[in-house]
């Protein structure tokens, strides 16, 4: 059975201010065109269907696009709720929206109760775990320990429970949304630890042929059966050097994986973090590339330059995020704050403040006048008589 493995779609989601709308329908496109060219027998999507829980009506309107699309393509598609959506609304419809061949699991109660699909070599059962909080599935699953380890290893005993129960000669996929240990993070997903450990071992989902995970946004293989697809965009400047894909899995009639493939999502802009002097960045020519890129510019001046952004963005139009990193001399770390104030007056204290923010450039002589005033301004009193020094 060939298998489409996609996840994170995150529908509603900006970059840096910028409406990623268009990208997401571009993409959403693309995955319908590529179930019909590749003959792709089962779409798996693994979670954060949408970036929040109340998703924006654009968002509900590109879903509800993309549901369309592929129930017209008549290839099942299976889909799983994400630690970003809210189960219950993107649940709804679920038993009516089963009987166009896409099926919805945001149950935790349902997650051994698989959807069944068939090919020349027999059935495939293809089980959904959602995103799972501990705290609110505890009961469910009947846990002493409150962990994501404990909760989805519960959940698994139940799939495995079910498959003993069924042909011997059935195969088995899971979806689940998790943080799977040896996955390689970004700054894009939301932060899931629960008493300081959000990762589970890969070795709880042992005894099925495919894991189809979601949640980590960068496309990885856990091991050769377990596999994160990644977010088909970039959603943060931690993912410049993510290649956006989709798995493609052929799953054989033993359970054995016969063929595998990433194919490559669209890119709407390229992603780049570049880092240097202002003036650097401006004349290098090795930046070229990035010219038409989203960019993150780190500023290693050593004093602020004035309108750094409008000269960055005369080279670099898309430039949407800047970061100030001055290079600074090293200073003393045993040194306290109480030692280095030590003799100096308030004059010399605002002098080396100024110093300090400017990466070892003090203040200039209209400057030094400036603050000298402000100084002494402040030793009068409203009354014209001068505050005891």
């Amino acid at each position: 059975m060939r298998i489409l493995h996609t996840s994170d779609w995150h529908l509603g989601r900006s970059f840096h201010r910028v409406s990623l709308l268009d990208a997401q329908a571009a993409f959403l496109d693309h995955l319908v065109t590529t179930v019909r060219e590749r003959d792709v027998e089962a779409v798996l999507v693994a979670g954060d269907v949408y970036d929040r829980a109340v998703p924006p009506l654009a968002a509900v309107e590109l879903f509800d696009r993309a549901l369309h699309q592929l129930a017209a393509a008549g290839v099942p598609t299976v889909m799983i709720s994400g630690n970003h959506d809210s189960a219950r609304r993107l649940g709804v419809g679920a038993g009516l929206i089963d009987r166009a061949g896409i099926h919805l699991r945001t149950d935790p109660a349902g997650c051994a109760t698989p959807v069944v699909l068939r090919d020349a070599h027999g059935d495939v059962a293809f089980y959904g775990l959602p995103y799972l909080e501990p705290a609110l599935v505890r009961d469910e699953f009947k846990v002493s320990k409150v962990g994501h380890e404990a909760v989805v290893g519960a959940a698994m005993e139940r799939v495995r429970a079910d498959l003993a129960a069924r042909p011997a000669n059935t195969r088995s996929v899971v979806l689940a949304h998790a943080f799977v240990t040896g996955g390689e993070p970004s700054d894009s997903e939301r932060d899931i630890t629960i008493g300081g450990v959000a990762s589970v071992p890969a070795g709880v989902f042992d005894g099925v042929d495919y894991v189809a995970l979601g949640h980590l946004h960068g496309s990885q293989a856990i091991t050769a059966r377990v596999r994160y697809s990644g977010s088909p965009l970039a959603y943060s400047f931690s993912e410049a050097d993510h290649r956006k894909t989709m798995w493609l899995i052929d799953l054989g009639p033993g359970g054995e994986i016969e063929a595998q493939e990433r194919l490559d999502c669209p890119v709407p802009r390229r992603v780049a973090r570049i880092r240097g002097r202002l003036e650097e960045l401006i004349e290098d020519p090795s930046l070229e590339r990035h010219e038409d890129s989203w960019i993150e510019a780190t500023l290693t001046d050593p004093v602020r330059p004035t309108e750094p952004m409008a000269r960055l963005c005369a080279r670099f139009p898309h430039t949407i995020s800047l970061v100030f990193e001055p290079e600074r001399a090293p200073e003393d770390p045993l040194a306290s704050y109480a030692q280095r104030l030590k003799g100096r007056d308030d004059q010399q204290i605002a002098e080396d403040f100024v110093a300090h923010v400017r990466g070892g450039s003090g203040p200039d002589e209209r400057e030094r006048t400036v603050l000298f005033g402000a100084f002494d301004d402040v030793r009068v009193d409203d009354t014209g008589r001068e505050v005891a020094r």
